[in-house]
């Protein structure tokens, strides 16, 4: 499992969160991992400290890598193919994949972790979705959801549609959304609609530790 995409049930739900947990998790383990954002809208050049690829990047220890991880970064917080489209390009499904391909040909004997924008059904360009990226990469999916009300709908769509095109089901990740019902109950409840596929809960906290995710996607990966 040299590439895994980092998708979500929706948009601000905790991917980056998510991502960036796992990698200082698997970095403690002594992991080879890095990170690539094929396209991100809604970047303030003038706060890009704060954006999602600049947290991306200082979770890999490299604050200058945020261009590396995201070379396509759009002004507008609209849908990708509309924040490219207002500042005069368009979005080619098939370069993304080639770039993504590239750099997990860079790793040796590590795990690239692609991360989307927004959910599993979002566009990316004006006619394929985040689901047609993952199709294109065969790469297994790390499945991130809120804790909100509704959430369990939205996690059971997204695998429907992720199953129907047979894609491997890594890990569901739960992440606590902020005024949300328990997390704990919410997750005890999805649990048994998940058939098999593992669940980890992910406390809205920066000192949460995704060891345990870490440990479960690397025993994956070294599986023969």
């Amino acid at each position: 499992m040299p590439t895994l995409f980092v998708t979500g049930t929706g948009t601000d739900i905790g991917k980056t969160y998510v991502s960036c947990a796992l990698i200082r998790a698997l970095k403690a383990r002594g992991a080879v991992v890095d990170a690539f954002k094929p396209v991100v809208s809604g970047f303030d050049p003038k706060d890009a400290a704060g954006s999602d690829p600049a947290r991306l990047a200082s979770a890999l220890g490299d604050p200058g890598a945020l261009f590396r991880i995201a070379p396509r970064r759009y002004r507008a917080p609209l849908s990708p193919n509309i924040a490219a489209r207002l500042e005069g390009q368009t979005l080619v499904l098939g370069d993304m994949v080639i770039d993504a391909v590239a750099r997990a040909a860079e790793i040796r004997n590590g795990l690239l972790l692609v991360e989307g924008a927004g959910g599993v059904m979002s566009p990316l360009t004006d006619s394929e979705t985040n689901l047609d990226m993952i199709t294109a990469l065969g790469a297994p999916v790390l499945l991130v959801a809120g804790s909100h009300l509704g959430t369990i709908s939205h996690v059971l769509t997204a695998l429907v549609a992720l199953r129907a095109v047979k894609t491997e089901i890594a890990a569901v990740v739960m992440s606590e959304s902020l005024d949300a019902p328990d997390l704990a109950q919410t997750a005890q409840a999805l649990a048994s609609f998940l058939d098999g596929a593992p669940l980890f809960l992910a406390p809205r906290a920066e000192s949460w530790d995704a060891g345990a995710l870490a440990d479960h996607l690397l025993t994956k990966t070294r599986a023969p």
